[in-house]
């Protein structure tokens, strides 16, 4: 009677077959296509870190050129108020300086 009992309530499962050339295959595809996802992302960050750099290069010499443009503005419109004013004076560039003797004994000595 126990035979029979255990036959009976034995319940069998199909076995399945897995074939482990297509497992095989397509976990080496599964990492090759992770391999060119990384390449990718990574030439990717190295285009933007480069055009960081390149845009932080060219706003370094704008940078500079600005402040130059701003002295020599600055310069300039000095300059151009300076002339002005020593034209409206009636100056004249000079020529030649002379310059006055003063003998050592005619300046004043404090006591």
């Amino acid at each position: 009677m126990t035979t029979t009992v255990l036959n009976l309530s034995k319940v069998s499962f199909p076995e399945i077959k897995i074939s482990w050339k297509i497992v095989c295959f397509a976990g080496l595809f599964a990492s090759l296509c992770l391999l060119v996802f990384y390449v990718w992302q990574i030439n990717d960050l190295t285009k933007g870190s480069y055009l960081v750099n390149t845009y932080e290069n060219q706003i370094s010499k704008l940078s500079y050129e600005n402040k130059n443009l701003e002295v020599s503005f600055a310069e300039s419109s000095f300059l151009g108020s300076t002339l002005e004013k020593i034209q409206a004076m009636n100056f004249q560039k000079t020529t030649s300086v002379k310059y006055i003797q003063i003998p050592d004994n005619s300046v004043a000595i404090k006591r």
